[in-house]
């Protein structure tokens, strides 16, 4: 096809070559060692753990669970799962007896709740290595554990009828137990410290996408292309 205006296409397509190659240089690893998405990826995590940090106050709504006496079934999905997981409710002060994989479970809810608040608050701030010397095991298994226990919990308390209890539960793990595991090792930031970066990251976003957009609009007009209505 001929082309109608070289200045203008021969403009798009030096937008278009730049733009791809500032996009080599966004996946190349010179930010830290690490490529540009990933870089700004573990930015807006470290930022966003400061904004998701509930346990302090969830402490404190727990605490009204103390004296809630509970008894139940948890089955777990086997029985390597139910020995790990019994330590963490005997450190509540539960008492357990393990059949297999399932367990058997007579203990104060808030108890249990405040222990495992403890342990997602040191997995939140990182300090995974005394939650594993806790338990004898790998601190995200740890985790992982609380939160399976925690699923189990909710279900069986719902069924006894018990939804304050169900409620509080699925809370801690929602907003303490999943979010720690997901933090866990990332360094929080306060986005003030940061916000040079974050807005040159959110401007260039804005300006990277109009970079592309006005690099095929110029190649085709130099093409002859237009739109009409």
């Amino acid at each position: 096809m001929k082309v109608a205006d070289k200045k203008e296409f021969f403009l798009g397509l030096g937008l278009l070559f730049a733009f791809f190659v500032v996009l080599a240089l966004i996946f190349s690893p010179i930010f830290k060692g690490q490529n540009g998405l990933d870089y700004l990826d573990g930015l807006y995590n470290s930022i966003s753990k400061g904004s998701a940090y509930y346990i302090p106050k969830l402490k404190d709504e727990v605490a009204g669970y103390s004296g809630k006496s509970i008894s139940l079934s948890l089955e777990m999905g086997n029985e390597q799962q139910a020995a790990q997981t019994a330590k963490l409710f005997q450190s509540g002060s539960a008492v357990v007896t393990i059949n297999g994989k399932e367990l058997n479970i007579t203990g104060d809810l808030g108890g249990i709740l405040q222990n495992c608040l403890i342990d997602a608050d040191l997995m939140y701030n990182n300090s995974g290595s005394q939650v594993s010397e806790k338990y004898g095991y790998d601190e995200r298994r740890v985790l992982y554990n609380w939160w399976m226990a925690a699923k189990e919990m909710d279900k069986l308390l719902t069924k006894q009828e018990l939804f304050k209890e169900a409620k509080i539960v699925n809370t801690v793990n929602q907003k303490a137990v999943e979010t720690a595991y997901n933090y866990y090792k990332i360094k929080s930031e306060k986005i003030s410290d940061k916000y040079g970066i974050v807005i040159f990251s959110l401007v260039f976003y804005v300006v990277y996408t109009l970079w592309y957009g006005f690099a095929i609009l110029f190649m085709f007009e130099g093409w002859g292309l237009k739109l009409e209505h």
